[in-house]
């Protein structure tokens, strides 16, 4: 799925628009909804048709990039997926005013917007996470494998400085079996959701003990039953996998829309 826009638009005035996402027009945006900003600014649309961008009018030279600022980026967006379908577009999209963003975004965009938008009505993204615990997956790596077994053995309550090279070896031995059990994990959680969603997107692993970093598009409807599969794993994975589902989210892994330059 993919809904691309692309803007060169100089930046001229006092203020500028900052862009969070795309969405159909008829959405109502809450009253007090806020973004990025300090304060956070207030949140509007700008129409063209059938679609909206969700926007905020910020100083044109305000700083972004806060921490506070990606938070709310993401925040607004997750919350707007949780009820209508929403195209986000990465952090930090800025034009010149509510002209530039007609214009150059959503009337230059609006056949693939609105076929993305359609395709997302009643979807969201959602994340699944696993982590390993560190002591059971070297526990089970070992009894897999009797030369690291031994390897582990060796070195065991020896100086480091006396076994730097064979330290090395075992840990680039574990590292790759844990690339491998990474793997297959990833796919026994998408053979047990493969009923439940549209899409998949593996994501890189963010730290050397995870298991699993799998983002899903599915039915928001359907989340009870994600949750219910996302429980079994965890039950059957206890002690061994700490496993979580994140979500709804804005779909980033699944609608590519380009940021405004």
């Amino acid at each position: 799925m993919a809904a691309e826009a692309d803007t060169g638009t100089e930046i001229g005035t006092e203020t500028a628009i900052y862009v969070y996402g795309i969405l159909p027009a008829d959405v109502e945006i809450d009253d007090d909804a806020r973004g990025v900003g300090d304060p956070p600014a207030e949140v509007t649309t700008v129409h063209s048709g059938p679609i909206a961008a969700l926007v905020s009018e910020i100083p044109r030279d305000a700083p972004l990039g806060r921490p506070e600022d990606l938070s709310a980026h993401a925040s607004l967006l997750d919350s707007a997926a949780a009820e209508v379908p929403v195209l986000p577009l990465r952090f930090g999209a800025v034009v010149a005013d509510e002209r530039a963003v007609v214009d150059e975004l959503l009337d230059a965009n609006r056949d693939d917007f609105t076929a993305a938008l359609e395709q997302l009505e009643g979807m969201a993204e959602y994340v699944v996470r696993a982590r390993y615990d560190e002591q059971a997956i070297l526990r089970e790596i070992l009894s897999e494998n009797d030369r690291m077994a031994q390897l582990a053995e060796a070195i065991r309550g020896k100086p480091e400085d006396a076994t730097r090279n064979e330290r090395m070896a075992l840990g680039e031995q574990i590292t790759q079996a844990i690339e491998a059990k990474r793997a297959v994990d990833t796919q026994l959680v998408a053979d047990a959701l493969t009923e439940l969603v549209a899409e998949f997107a593996p994501r890189q692993p963010t730290h050397d003990e995870e298991a699993v970093h799998l983002a899903v598009l599915a039915e928001t409807d359907r989340q009870d039953d994600l949750e219910a599969a996302i429980g079994e794993l965890a039950t059957e994975w206890d002690g061994r996998v700490a496993v979580r589902l994140l979500g709804p989210l804005a779909a980033y892994d699944f609608v590519v829309t380009r940021t405004p330059e």
